[in-house]
Parts: structure tokens; sequence; C-alpha cells
């Protein structure tokens, strides 16, 4: 296989990728949205809070969802009616995170991606991660709820 081939490969698959999370974050999330392009990350992030998500079979990396707890509240909130707070918005946030990695998995699979998620684990206090090859962002925005970062940390 030549680097090439591997380029093209690998640009398919970050597209589906990023295809299946604007389709998914549209269907799960009930509120208007705007994502932004996807941009390549330099430098590894710091996350505040967040939830991430390992990705096995033939993508190999991590999905992380990272932002204010009070936009991970606002989501659950409007999905459920209710306020989302403490106990429940440690355990919301990562359920969001296993519906959007669940979601994606379930889309890339029509296009002869076979992949695998791991458990959610949710991201309190300042983390840096590393340890990826590869890392693409791109932040949804949500009317009157502030702002999400997706992130796909590829380990080819």
């Amino acid at each position: 296989m030549t680097t090439t081939t591997t380029a093209n490969q690998q640009s398919k698959v970050i597209t589906h990728l990023l295809n299946g999370t604007n389709t998914t974050m549209k269907s799960i999330i009930p509120v208007a949205q705007n994502v932004s392009k996807p941009q390549l990350l330099t430098e590894p992030p710091i996350v505040e809070y967040g939830v991430l998500i390992g990705i096995t079979g033939d993508i190999k990396g991590k999905i992380m969802l990272s932002g204010d707890p009070a936009v991970f509240s606002g989501i659950g909130g409007v999905m459920f009616g209710m306020a989302v707070e403490g106990e429940m918005l440690v355990s919301f946030s990562g359920e969001l995170g296993n519906m959007l990695a669940g979601g994606i998995a379930t889309i890339i699979v029509n296009e002869g991606l076979t992949t695998d998620i791991t458990a959610p684990t949710v991201l309190q206090g300042s983390t840096k991660i590393s340890g990826y090859k590869k890392a693409i962002q791109l932040t949804a925005g949500f009317e009157n709820l502030g702002e999400l970062d997706v992130m796909f940390l590829l380990d080819s």
C-alpha cells in the first residue's frame, strides 16, 4: 500500500467521522446548532470538563467532548426537561458522550468501517490530553446554551 493510498484512506475515514458527528449531534440534541469547520490541533488540548471515549476496530483513537459543565447541564435540561446537576450531571455527560460515539459508530458502519467504543470516562479538573498521532477538533454551538468541542484523537 502506498503512502498516497494510506493518506487517501485516512482522509475518507476522517470525512466519515466528521459527517457522522454532524448527523448524530443533530439527531440527539434537539437545539438549533452550528458546527464549525474542523481544524487540526497542533498542541495537546487541556480539558477542564469533558468526556473521553475510546474507539477500536478499523479506526483507533478516542472521541472527546469538552466544554463548560453548564453547557452539558443545559443540553441535559433541554433533552430531559429538568435540571441536570451534581452526580446526575456527571452521569449525563458520560451518557451524552456515549450517545454521540455510538451514533457515529452506527453511521460509519454503513461506509464499511467496523468500530467499537469503550465506556465513557468523565474528565473533571485541568487535564492535558496526549498519546495520539493526530487531533482534529470541531466546535458545536448550541443556541442559548454555549459550545462543546468535539475532538478526534487518532492513533494513526
